[in-house]
């Protein structure tokens, strides 16, 4: 018999909305209970209503996060709320309080303890103290950058260094991603953007310090830089048009050092109008190995798949704050 979880869905956009059509397509393993969201054109709604399905779920839409995880008792909660962990790790600790654990695409969670130590204690003695999980994952950070890397170093007797390139066509993406990514602004807007810190991709560094923790390696250095993709042509997308000269998107990339010596490089493209999109690992070692996935992964399917595949992986990990590297290797769950 198929295992069966009872799950709630913590934030009903653009990527909440498609974990719940995946949620929905899984009866028999799914049950899902309940759905969070504090936007008011949502909450009061039946799921079937955002999602513009036909039959009603039963499941209506709550602002009142703790009502909804006290009613329903939850195995999981499928969360997607923030890429900023500062902002939200409230949210992680009401769901591990309530005795959930919890699956969420926040990036800094992916590997949050040099960013955050003292949020990740906290965060890791509220788990342990409930009996639950709480683990960050993702296309980008938590698989395409870091994971895959990983998994792929298990054939090798040494590894003397690790190149990953991702460059992604944001042009086939939803409208916020190509907003995020800057396409259709001038360079100087670029630079306001990039000022405030918080825009570009986030999580490189966790994935660099990811998959040095991972190796055993030490990294004492990090060299961080994002600059913009200027466009030679014009580039319509089904949200936005990027003129000649306008800013398409990302170039982000970083560098993992030992003293002098390089040992992990990632470089990420993400533009409108990527002609070469892939995800690709290279690794200097015994026996060499080089990994490309030719078109990419399809960051917003993989994104749901990889926070619904870690529903028991979840589950079944001990207690505490966790990282991919931590549980076992995220394989499809529920397909038959």
């Amino acid at each position: 018999m198929p295992r069966s979880f009872n799950v709630v869905q913590y934030g009903v956009g653009p990527i909440g909305q498609l974990c719940l059509k995946t949620l929905l397509s899984k009866p028999g393993h799914i049950n899902l209970v309940g759905a969070i969201d504090i936007d008011p054109d949502k909450v009061g709604k039946d799921v079937a209503d955002v999602l513009g399905l036909d039959t009603p779920t039963g499941v209506i839409i709550s602002g009142d996060a703790a009502g909804v995880l006290s009613e329903t008792k939850p195995d999981v909660v499928v969360h997607t709320t923030s890429s900023f962990l500062a902002r939200m790790y409230d949210q992680l600790i009401l769901c591990a309080s309530h005795g959930a654990h919890v699956v969420s695409s926040t990036e800094e969670l992916s590997y949050p303890y040099e960013r955050h130590p003292e949020v990740s204690k906290e965060l890791d003695q509220v788990a342990r103290e409930n009996g639950v999980t709480l683990l960050g994952t993702g296309v980008n950070p938590g698989y395409a950058m870091d994971a895959l890397a990983l998994m792929a170093t298990g054939v090798s007797n040494e590894v003397q260094s690790i190149v990953i390139n991702r460059e992604v066509d944001a042009g086939f993406r939803r409208l916020p991603l190509q907003r995020k990514v800057g396409a259709g602004i001038t360079e100087a807007e670029f630079s306001e953007k990039k000022a405030t810190g918080l825009f570009g991709h986030i999580g490189l560094v966790e994935s660099i310090r990811m998959v040095a923790d991972g190796l055993g390696w030490n990294i004492d250095r990090i060299e961080e830089h994002l600059d913009p993709v200027v466009s030679g042509k014009q580039v319509e997308t089904p949200f936005l048009t990027v003129e000649k000269g306008q800013v398409a998107g990302i170039h982000h990339h970083a560098y993992g050092y030992d003293g002098d010596e390089l040992l992990l490089t990632l470089d990420l493209k993400m533009f409108v109008g990527a002609e070469n999109p892939r995800d690709e690992v290279v690794i200097d070692g015994d026996p060499p190995m080089h990994l490309v996935a030719h078109g990419g992964i399809f960051g917003d399917t993989a994104t749901v798949a990889t926070l619904v595949n870690g529903i028991p992986l979840v589950v079944d990990a001990a207690p505490g704050l966790k990282t991919v590297k931590d549980v076992p290797l995220l394989r499809a769950f529920g397909t038959r």
